[in-house]
């Protein structure tokens, strides 16, 4: 049997970084945690682009409009969701994640998704960089270790 996987290294990767300013004390977190992943797995910092939108419910445009344009190898979805007393992050929560699996699956260009959605504030800065680490960290090395294995393929 053959067994294919996916490197962890970003060496010759570029990659975007799709992050919404909306709770910036939260997705800046992210963004650092993603940029040291791709620099701690080979790549530079100059193959590194950096989109910022306005919230969370507009990073699957920005990621679509990437990915089409075929300039990146990857691109790292980051924002942070938090709920309130309203369904409105669910439904956030919910169309950016399956839209962000279209995009990959349209274009062929790996999306992944680091948007920390939490049920309240704490949870949120747990995933940002603290006690559960840090999803954009995480997210940057799915991106890493797809586009390895997508190029096997």
């Amino acid at each position: 049997m053959k067994e294919i996987n996916g490197e962890l290294t970003a060496k010759g990767l570029k990659v975007a970084m799709v992050v919404s300013r909306f709770n910036s004390f939260l997705t800046e977190q992210l963004v650092k945690g993603a940029a040291d992943a791709f620099v701690r797995l080979g790549g530079t910092e100059k193959d590194l682009v950096l989109v910022r939108v306005p919230g969370a419910y507009e990073i699957p445009l920005a990621a679509q409009k990437l990915a089409a344009g075929k300039k990146v190898d990857a691109v790292v979805a980051l924002g942070a969701v938090i709920q309130g007393d309203t369904a409105h992050a669910g439904l956030i929560n919910e169309t950016t994640a399956r839209a962000f699996s279209q995009i990959s699956l349209e274009t062929g260009v790996p999306v992944a998704d680091g948007v920390v959605t939490a049920e309240n504030l704490e949870q949120a800065v747990e995933r940002c960089g603290t006690k559960q680490g840090n999803k954009g960290f995480s997210a940057m090395q799915a991106a890493i270790e797809t586009v390895n294995v997508v190029r096997q393929l």
